[in-house]
């Protein structure tokens, strides 16, 4: 007789990203759902992957990550915000960011501590939270903004709060940080004495010349903070779930204690080929043009849509305010929306733990070629929902 389980996630179910991923397949819609690109990495790279699988780079890597990569990783933190962490104690190469989200959560929150999550969040940040007895606080991003109250979660602080969780840029909003935020939330880190798990894995994507204000660039607030990046979200390559996550040393000493049991190392051909690759810095220094001409063309092809397009900062998605076609929950128009009009849409209350019974927005991703865009934004504008 199979012994009774119980559950440590009793609220999860199938990611959403994976249910409307089916419900497009089955239906042959245009999938704008789920965050990836349709479009292969730069050439450059994918070879010099296979030149590295033939040079005989194929057995384990050490556990922070190939010293070679971690350099690399310095250097191009040195060119983009001022500061060169050390390769040897601060940066650590993770299978992907959500690994590394993961492992920094285990890491530092202990049970019974509070962790601030802004949401709408990510979605792993509340199982992770969860999964090693933290007590998750939720404080909402209210729309149409979706700005961070910082007064809000100055009076949601108690003496159990550990971790503040914060994604610049955001996903799903499509917001950045702005100097008054970055001020805001450094005075409540120092303050309170608190620990910041910083996800930036969107930093090349910010549009309209606006700067990407890392954590890394503030001295003081680095040395209380994890901060997360990923490879697959720089360089078109999701599907090889590589990152890396930096931390001053004493952070990065108990993130490699539950990284080594965690995943202990990370594709080693990979590693060998995003060394190499990051020797030029135009790999990674034109996203942001690349990124905002998807934006704009999708938006331009959507004008005339019973949509409304809100804007957009940062990331590859962006969201659409569809209160001019239904009255339906989020959920419910998505699924709908796929089956009727062709176009998979992802609904963005499973990314609250509790989440608001007026919102009508969904959101897209635009992270594709501009033929797919202009179909997608054809079907929106004529299909009859």
């Amino acid at each position: 007789m199979m012994p009774e389980i119980h559950t440590k996630l009793p609220e999860a179910g199938t990611s959403i990203f994976a249910v409307m991923s089916a419900l497009a397949q089955q239906h042959g819609a245009i999938n704008l759902a789920q965050g990836f690109p349709n479009f292969a990495p730069p050439q450059r790279l994918l070879d010099l992957v296979g030149e590295a699988i033939q040079a005989g780079h194929n057995q384990y890597a050490p556990m922070p990550g190939l010293l070679v990569l971690r350099e690399a990783i310095a250097r191009k933190i040195q060119m983009s915000y001022g500061v060169r962490p050390d390769p040897a104690t601060e940066i650590t190469v993770t299978a992907g960011a959500t690994q590394g989200l993961f492992c920094a959560i285990q890491a530092v929150v202990h049970r019974g501590d509070e962790v601030i999550l802004l949401e709408p969040a990510y979605d792993s940040y509340l199982p992770s939270v969860l999964l090693a007895g933290g007590v998750p606080v939720s404080i909402p991003l209210r729309s149409p903004e979706f700005r961070v109250d910082w007064d809000e979660v100055r009076a949601r602080i108690t003496p159990r709060t550990r971790l503040i969780i914060t994604n610049n840029p955001h996903n799903p909003v499509g917001k950045i940080f702005r100097p008054e935020d970055m001020a805001a939330l450094k005075d409540i880190v120092l303050g309170h004495d608190l620990l910041l798990l910083s996800d930036e894995v969107y930093e090349h994507l910010v549009f309209d010349g606006l700067p990407h204000l890392s954590v890394l660039a503030d001295e003081e607030l680095y040395q209380r903070s994890l901060v997360t990046f990923s490879f697959g979200k720089t360089f078109h390559a999701t599907g090889w779930k590589t990152g890396y996550i930096v931390a001053p040393p004493s952070l990065t000493a108990e993130y490699r204690k539950v990284h080594q049991f965690n995943m202990f190392s990370v594709h080693t051909p990979s590693q060998v080929a995003l060394a190499n690759f990051m020797e030029d810095p135009s790999s990674w220094g034109g996203l942001p043009a690349f990124y905002q001409a998807k934006r704009d063309h999708f938006a331009s092809e959507l004008a005339g849509s019973p949509f409304r397009v809100l804007p957009c900062e940062g990331t590859y998605f962006g969201l659409l305010d569809y209160s001019g076609i239904s009255d339906e929950d989020d959920l419910t128009f998505a699924r709908n929306y796929t089956e009727r009009c062709g176009v998979a849409l992802i609904p963005i209350s499973p990314f609250y733990r509790h989440p608001p019974a007026d919102n009508r927005t969904v959101r897209v991703c635009f992270a594709k070629t501009e033929d797919v865009l202009s179909d997608a934004a054809r079907l929106m504008r004529t299909a009859v929902y």
